[in-house]
């Protein structure tokens, strides 16, 4: 059941639609469209890596987090070897635009397996049917979009809460880096109520109380959390606040969160290294 199609380049994402077809008794998931038009991807320069760099230029660095997270980019990206990227944890806005920051910066390309599983069930009404009518059926899709997306390369993507819910989907994390994201349950809680951000695959309804939602949150996040735990690096929003020295969590940026994801990324290649040396016969 092919839902992703793969590029030798994997500089162009895939967007497509693809409603659940019947055939001989079978049903299937299978994609009708592929628009493969080129993403603009953010330019990189090294030209802030010379020597001879202004001062103008390093303050500059450190006003914009973006400027640091394009170079941080530009010093990891070969060490990764197009190594893709998982980011778990509760949807967000910041989970997204995360996902997309990196992708830009790693030239990578992005996804997100919640809207592919959503795309390949033939949108957001069949995809809550399918749930309603068959919960196994629409976990074994969440699967199988994980599937595909591991057997391909240079990727960020945002997994769904479904990534986490199974030794089976967890596995097929290996494949890559996994980040668990972790947001305050109240902020998330805070989108889903004005925002009307929605959790595919869950019960969770923008129409609740902002106490209701909350409530629901926390409990998925008892269900979820030991799934999130076995990710290879956490980034907290609360955590960075703190040590920008900032008392509102709303004033970090996806840059803030983009440099230290990135450093995390620096120190688990760095430790593989090591490992990999350590393992060499004399």
């Amino acid at each position: 059941m092919k839902i992703i199609q793969t590029a030798s380049s994997f500089l162009k994402p895939f967007h497509f639609s693809s409603p659940i077809t019947t055939r001989n008794g079978i049903t299937s998931l299978s994609p009708t469209s592929i628009n493969t038009t080129p993403r603009r991807l953010l330019a990189a320069s090294c030209s802030l890596l010379d020597d001879g760099v202004s001062g103008s230029a390093v303050k500059a660095l450190e006003i914009d987090p973006m400027l640091a997270v394009k170079k941080k980019a530009i010093d990891i990206s070969p060490g990764l070897k197009g190594t893709s990227i998982y980011l778990v944890g509760m949807n967000s806005t910041m989970k997204t635009r995360l996902g997309e920051l990196l992708a830009d910066a790693l030239r990578y390309c992005y996804f997100d397996s919640d809207h592919l599983v959503v795309q390949a069930a033939g949108g957001e009404a069949a995809a809550k049917e399918l749930l309603d009518v068959d919960e196994v059926g629409f976990r074994e899709s969440e699967t199988e979009v994980l599937r595909q997306l591991s057997s391909m390369g240079r990727l960020v993507v945002s997994a769904g809460d479904g990534a986490v819910r199974n030794s089976t989907n967890l596995s097929l994390l290996r494949h890559g880096i996994s980040i668990w994201v972790d947001v305050p349950l109240d902020m998330v809680a805070k989108e889903i109520v004005e925002d009307g951000a929605r959790f595919i695959g869950s019960e969770i309804s923008s129409s609740a109380s902002h106490s209701e939602v909350r409530s629901r949150l926390a409990m998925l996040y008892e269900e979820l959390q030991g799934g999130y735990a076995v990710a290879d690096a956490t980034i907290s929003l609360q955590k960075v606040a703190g040590q920008l020295g900032y008392d509102d969590i709303g004033t970090v940026s996806t840059g803030d969160m983009g440099l230290e994801v990135l450093s995390e990324l620096e120190k688990l290649m760095r430790v593989k290294k090591m490992m990999e040396e350590a393992a060499r016969p004399f």
